[in-house]
């Protein structure tokens, strides 16, 4: 961009350069320049199908299949190896097939998140999508707009602006209009506003100068870059994964040496079909399809409850949330402000002062703001007209640490006064006369009492001014004339949405630059609080010290109130102990969304806390992101099913395999019928995505970590072998094709027992119930490994003989003794554990 040809010339100068005006574009010349110029974007870097097909690769688990595969070509197994690629392929098209269906949704759900701006047109202000600006469009900025664009700036008021994300300064910049002659470096321009950067106070105007690609942020490529992250859960599976595969290496390494030393030498080919076996039987080959599955499923979920995850893992981080903190404002409320009545000597008066501090005298237009359009509904028409009769001087804009706004008018008769709305319990202190009869303190009673039923309230003072008072202290010596009182209806969802989050674990905390009483009265209306002694306001935290303030954060469950630099503490404390969601929507809630574990923005929030969040709500509503927790807890309970079962299964087979090879001449079970066995055993594995969930592992994230399953587990797979043990005693004598045939079916069962047992920490029969799904799947399996044997396909290709009907009834009778068994050591292991906790908090 050649910045220094905006940067010197003047406004009307750039204006004529650009053959534009202050009015703008028309249509036309838009449409025209658009096609000339290109869309305003620098488009991310796609994920496209065939990336995403090579994703599906980077599984350790897979590597060692395909060594696995190449190892029995390299023998002469060629059966095998052709099984073991047919395999590798159905997992891998699996997981493609459902990570490239959920980025399909994904990607049609973000079409809905529109970051818009508002330009001018044909002489009138419109707003339009950002992708749709072009050089010569006049833009207006204010307060947490993200700058579409880069644009020189025509006019500005209080403007500042945060360029940390172009050049790591992170202190916000004063944007003027004037020209500028002295040489300076591209940072310390003061008018012109780069694309990307954040306007953080005030209002501007400005024409774009560079679009896109030709911005300086489209010159910048590390910011055009897509960088991917990786959640918590992906490395701490990764690091399992690989643990697993060492141990199983090493056991391996380890049995081959005994076989050696035992049995004298050793030949390769049976080595080769021995390291086949015993790797091709621990690989959770369907892990990866397991996990996309559960993700996509989940992902497409959630979209349905209108949250949109910007990437699959956001899930995850989204159900460990323990800790919610939100504003009450359009979550628990309706966000829709009615002016119940005014409090003063003169409420016409009032009510003129708080039409003239409002945009109508700018615009005149029905304002926008909440508050403002609350005062505009309730005046008359006579009193609406006066505003014709005054004009603008000058306005500051909401100050979010002191809680007020203000703006200077002028009447007919050139007289000046300043009009100061906000908070109205801080606005007092800025007054030095108050209403007739009542003194600061009454009126602070009479806030108290609307405060305690629910009320909130704007305070409104005056001061007359001249051009002397303004250089002094003029926000002093206001004189209170009165407060509006304005309620916000509570939601129809907001007592669901306290009693789930509840019944989940999750506690809520309410965080509001609201008085504390209005945020007590929304938080008893929905059951969030008992009493007010649960809230606390801004003011008696911040000189606590340390440890007193993590306290508190932890006490409290309504915060009024708050500044931003204060929320952002609340977060970082909580964090300390717990996994902390933030929902926010403003400028002032930024830093808190970045520093919260999961930052989650509303569909309308302003530019820049969209940008920064993790998930967005496409609906506003506190009880659809509870939802969403719940939706996150049940899909990675559902994965460390998997995990645990098949962990277990696998490990009691691989051992159980191992000592065998030391004392039988044969392999137990071929590799193409291990194969089998795990592409079996798989289809319920993966039928556990759909599966219901018990409520302790809904109200407690952290209890349903690997980490913790992992002598459980053990204690499994030792149960697997020691029956694997009883059958190999039983069935020795009855030939080794017999053997491998019966054990493929005890295998079978007992993995599937396994399922509906390590599925629920309590006795099977008092769990949730299956999913139908599991259920169909599962019954199906066990058929069907029945029935193979008989088969023409199951004798022929995969070397089974037909069964007796007396050793069909021997691997029931295992199978079930294998179930109760697992029960009964399963059912011990949460007593002794849960007994362990017990005495942990007591002592």
């Amino acid at each position: 961009m050649e910045s220094n040809k905006w940067v010197s010339c003047s406004v009307q100068e750039a204006l004529s350069v650009l053959k534009t005006s202050q009015n703008g574009l028309s249509s036309d010349e838009s449409s025209n320049r658009l096609k000339i110029y290109g869309l305003n974007e620098i488009k991310e870097k796609e994920v496209g199908l065939l990336n995403l097909l090579c994703k599906q690769f980077q599984s350790p688990f897979l590597y060692f299949l395909v060594f696995a595969a190449l190892l029995s070509l390299a023998v002469g197994e060629h059966i095998n190896f052709f099984v073991i690629l047919s395999f590798i392929f159905f997992n891998v098209f699996l997981s493609f097939y459902q990570e490239a269906k959920a980025n399909l949704a994904l990607k049609h759900l973000k079409k809905f998140l529109k970051f818009t701006t508002k330009v001018m047109r044909d002489g009138n202000v419109q707003s339009i999508d950002k992708t749709l600006l072009v050089p010569g469009d006049i833009v207006l900025l204010e307060t947490g707009n993200i700058v579409p664009a880069d644009i020189r700036v025509i006019e500005s008021k209080n403007l500042f602006a945060d360029e940390s994300v172009l050049f790591g300064e992170s202190i916000p910049v004063a944007k003027i209009a004037d020209g500028e002659t002295e040489q300076r470096d591209v940072s310390e321009y003061k008018n012109i506003l780069f694309a990307a950067s954040t306007v953080v106070s005030g209002s501007g105007i400005g024409v774009v100068v560079a679009t896109g690609k030709n911005s300086e942020f489209g010159e910048i490529e590390k910011l055009v870059s897509n960088i991917s992250r990786e959640s918590i859960y992906a490395r701490e599976l990764a690091k399992f994964s690989k643990i697993v595969l060492v141990l199983a290496v090493s056991t391996i390494l380890l049995i081959f040496g005994m076989n050696v030393w035992i049995k004298g030498g050793a030949n390769f080919i049976d080595f080769a079909n021995f390291f086949i076996v015993l790797l091709v039987g621990i690989v959770p080959e369907a892990l990866p399809a397991v996990v996309t599955f559960a993700l996509s499923q989940g992902a497409l979920a959630l979209a349905k409850e209108n949250v949109l995850v910007k990437r699959l893992s956001s899930i995850q981080d989204l159900g460990d949330i323990e800790i919610l903190c939100s504003d009450k404002t359009g979550t628990l409320t309706e966000n829709i402000l009615i002016l119940e009545d005014v409090f003063a000597e003169n409420k016409d008066e009032c009510l003129f002062k708080g039409l003239l501090s409002s945009s109508y005298l700018k615009n005149k237009t029905k304002p926008i703001s909440g508050f403002d359009s609350a005062i505009f509904n309730y005046s008359k028409q006579d009193l609406i007209s006066k505003v014709e009769d005054f004009k603008l001087i000058a306005e500051n804009p909401f100050d979010p640490v002191k809680m007020q706004s203000s703006v200077e008018v002028q009447n007919e008769k050139g007289e000046q006064f300043l009009i100061v709305k906000g908070a109205a319990e801080l606005l007092l202190n800025s007054c030095s006369s108050f209403l007739k009869n009542y003194s600061k303190e009454s009126i602070e009673k009479e806030l108290n009492k609307f405060g305690q039923n629910g009320r909130r309230t704007l305070g409104i003072a005056i001061k007359k001014i001249d051009n002397d008072s303004k250089k002094l202290e003029y926000l002093k010596d206001l004189q209170f004339i009165g407060f509006f009182i304005f309620y916000d209806p509570i939601k129809e969802s907001a007592k669901e949405t306290t009693t789930l989050a509840a019944t989940l674990g999750v506690k809520i905390k309410i965080i509001t630059g609201d008085a504390k009483d209005v945020s007590c009265a929304v938080a008893k209306d929905i059951n969030l609080i008992s009493d007010d002694s649960l809230a606390v306001v801004g003011k008696d935290l911040e000189n606590l010290s340390q440890e007193d303030f993590a306290i508190a954060c932890e006490k409290y469950a309504v915060f009024a109130r708050i500044s931003p630099s204060l929320k952002y503490k609340i977060i970082e404390s909580l964090q300390a102990k717990y996994e902390v969601g933030f929902l926010g929507e403003g400028m002032n809630d930024t830093p808190a969304l970045k520093a919260a574990n999961v930052g989650i923005a509303v569909e309308g929030a302003i530019d820049v806390a969209k940008d920064v969040s993790d998930i967005i709500l496409l609906k506003k509503d506190l009880l659809v992101l509870i939802k969403g927790i719940k939706e996150g807890r049940a899909i990675f309970s559902n994965i460390n099913k998997y995990i645990k079962v098949t962990i277990a299964s696998n490990f009691g087979n691989f051992y159980s395999m191992a000592l065998i090879s030391l004392l039988f001449p044969f392999l137990p079970m071929l590799p193409i019928q291990i194969l089998l066995l795990n592409l079996l055993s798989d289809l319920p594995l993966i039928a556990i995505a759909t599966d219901s969930i018990d409520l302790e592992e809904l109200q407690k994230p952290k209890l349903n970590k690997l980490s913790a399953s992992i002598f459980l587990i053990l204690i499994m797979a030792l149960a697997s072998s020691i029956f694997d043990f009883i059958f190999f005693g039983l069935f020795y004598s009855s030939g080794v094709d017999r053997l491998r045939t019966m054990w493929f079916i005890l295998s079978t069962f007992t993995e599937v027992a396994l399922i509906f047992s390590l599925r629920t920490t309590h006795f099977f029969a008092r769990a949730t119930r299956p999913s139908s799904f599991l259920i169909g799947i599962s019954a199906f399996t066990i058929l069907t490994a029945i029935v193979l044997p008989f088969s023409f396909v199951g004798q022929k290709l995969l070397f089974f003989v037909r069964p007796l009907p007396k050793d069909i009834w021997i691997i029931v009778m295992l199978g079930i003794c294998y179930f109760v068994v697992s029960e009964i050591a399963k059912q011990l292991y949460y007593f002794f554990a849960n007994s362990r906790k017990r005495n942990r908090v007591l002592s």
